[in-house]
């Protein structure tokens, strides 16, 4: 069995919250590469196209820097974790019962995906 390429490629603090992120992730984990570029590029949701951008980028790289073919690729693990939070200011946010205050939380994300060739790839756990 050959020795498998596995291509990482990571986008960190990306301000769409994870769990939007999930949705888009989600539908491409196993795909071709280039299936999975062309699903994304017709998904309505906003975290499509940072998905797209990351894709695309791992791809350039497994050709330039290892010389594999983007046919050959497969989305082998892909996931998006929390990255840190932001509260925004002094004055934004919504008021709450009681007499409360509650601030607005603006979540962030980092993307990773680790791309494979198809035949040496490994169907173990995400």
């Amino acid at each position: 069995m050959a020795e498998a390429f596995e291509i990482t490629a990571k986008l960190r603090y990306v301000q769409i919250s994870p769990r939007k992120v999930r949705l888009v992730v989600d539908a491409v984990r196993g795909k071709d590469a280039q299936e999975a570029l062309g699903m994304l590029k017709f998904m309505p949701q906003r975290a499509a196209g940072p998905v797209y951008k990351l894709i695309e980028s791992a791809v350039a790289n497994a050709e330039q820097n290892y010389g594999l073919e983007a046919e050959e690729l497969v989305v082998s693990r892909i996931f998006a974790d929390e990255g840190p939070r932001r509260r925004k200011g002094r004055y934004g946010g919504r008021f709450a019962g009681r007499g409360r205050f509650r601030p607005q939380m603006h979540r962030s994300s980092h993307i990773t995906v680790i791309l494979a060739e198809r035949d040496v790839m490994d169907y173990g756990d995400y």
